[in-house]
């Protein structure tokens, strides 16, 4: 297929699968903590507006994470399918952790997701914001071990090699290896902010179309807030992350920077922009600032940055991928970070909600989160090539014995179903965006779920429409 080989359709089928996928555990994440705060501040000051806003929210949660579990069961598949040989390599490793996963963080959520969809009138207040919070705290779990995982891959310790295969020895030094801390608080926050700015794109359109209420006017003032508080704490933890994988993966760091050569003995500038050649060994038409490379990698205006002549060609990341991804990660955090500062000039003003240039940024503002974390996880997986277990095993040694015409066919399948399955599924959660939060007294529509009159059987039920309830039986329920 196109000259490629079955490993390189190989990784083709899991980069698409995992890029698919990544979109809806960082929304899950970040809606789950959204509604917990939304109904915890409902039960403390009774204002309707957060619970018009939970009600709301809460149907997109339902969709989101349906297509989230679905998207997600594919990639574990393929562990056996495409990559065998990493499997029966590390699996002694990667198998318990993704198993805690599901016995912790999963079970946890689906074991109180119903209550949370389904039980507005049918629990107390205090239990259904229970069940919300254990929702919550089920998806932080779920990135806890997944990011364990993946880190262990990219800092691998705490591990012999017996007859060829990676045996535990500490499992403790397994699940908090070098990269792992940092690799969780920078995936959790971009999952916060991928939210944040969802959540404000969608009251910017609201607001843009002259529909100006007090919970869209609430879902972009917490949206902004969010973004003026945790983007430069992103951008921070962006930096240790930095220099703990300076110090682990240099030559990661050599391919993000597009840097080829010390010889000069000076210091490492920044190159801006410009276009690393993998095959002339330079990086061309680069715009370039002196010093500032070693500043913002090293903390120092004299040591030099590792260049990436410095290792054998086998070992190189395409430095032409991963250079441009992590300049749109950075943009992309850099653009958070003025929307945040922007809007708190407009609240001082009091034109946060009628600044139409500013409800025009936050509006293109709302699927930045997701790109930036795909293009993040595309600088620290390619980064880490030509390695599946950094310094362990090579990708070319992992991939199973497929031919090119069964990765070729099963691609191809992949591509049309998810465009057409999971299409759908965003047009529909979309659809249930621009229809926004109903606040008007006695027409408000789906107001505790479908579980209000009968039993669901699935979670996505909690989104059918058409179910008006009654605000005065949810009060009662709710005193």
């Amino acid at each position: 297929m196109f000259g490629l080989e079955a490993l390189d359709l190989a990784r083709m089928q899991f980069a698409f699968t995992v890029s698919f996928h990544i979109i809806f555990p960082a929304i899950t994440i970040g809606l789950a903590s959204y509604l917990a705060v939304l109904e915890g501040l409902w039960l403390k000051t009774g204002q309707e507006v957060y619970r018009d806003l939970y009600h709301f929210w809460s149907k997109i949660f339902a969709v989101n994470f349906g297509m989230g579990v679905v998207s997600g069961l594919v990639m574990a598949y393929q562990f056996g399918t495409n990559w065998s040989a990493f499997s029966d390599f590390a699996g002694s490793v990667t198998g318990p952790l993704l198993t805690y996963e599901v016995l912790t963080a999963f079970f946890l959520e689906a074991g109180f997701l119903g209550v949370m969809l389904f039980g507005w009138n049918r629990v107390g207040p205090n239990l259904h914001f229970f069940a919300t919070v254990m929702v919550a705290i089920g998806t932080i779990i779920s990135t806890f071990w997944i990011l364990a995982s993946n880190s262990w891959m990219q800092t691998p310790q705490g591990h012999e090699i017996i007859d060829g295969r990676v045996v535990p020895v500490d499992w403790l030094a397994v699940i908090f290896n070098p990269s792992f801390p940092y690799r969780l608080l920078h995936m959790a926050t971009a999952a916060f902010l991928a939210t944040a700015f969802f959540v404000g794109a969608s009251a910017a359109w609201h607001l843009l179309r002259g529909r100006d209420n007090p919970a869209i006017r609430k879902m972009l003032s917490m949206a902004m807030w969010m973004a003026l508080l945790v983007a430069p704490v992103q951008a921070f933890i962006g930096d240790l992350h930095g220099l703990n994988t300076l110090k682990h993966q240099p030559v990661k760091i050599a391919a993000m920077e597009g840097h080829w050569d010390n010889s000069s003995g000076e210091a490492t500038p920044l190159i801006l922009f410009g276009w690393p050649d993998m095959e002339r060994e330079e990086t061309r038409f680069k715009v370039e600032v002196p010093y500032l490379g070693s500043l913002i990698l090293t903390h120092s205006l004299d040591k030099q940055v590792p260049a990436l002549k410095e290792f054998s060609k086998e070992d190189r990341p395409n430095s032409t991928v991963v250079f441009w991804s992590f300049r749109i990660m950075v943009a992309l955090g850099l653009l958070m970070i003025l929307a945040g500062v922007w809007s708190l000039w407009l609240r001082w003003r009091g034109g946060l909600f009628r600044s139409r240039p500013f409800l025009y940024l936050c509006l293109w503002m709302g699927p930045s989160g997701l790109i930036a974390i795909l293009a993040g996880w595309f600088t620290t997986e390619m980064g880490r090539q030509p390695w599946v277990v950094y310094g362990l095993m090579r990708t070319a040694d992992a991939v199973s014995n497929q031919s090119v015409t069964q990765m070729s066919l099963t691609l191809v399948t992949f591509v049309v179903v998810y465009f057409l399955l999971f299409g759908a599924g965003l047009g529909y959660m979309m659809r249930l965006v621009r229809k926004g939060p109903v606040t008007d007294e006695g027409k408000e529509q789906g107001i505790g779920g479908p579980g209000q009159h009968r039993t669901p059987a699935r979670p996505l039920s909690a989104t059918e429409e058409g179910m008006d309830d009654d605000d005065t039986a949810v009060t009662e329920g709710r005193n």
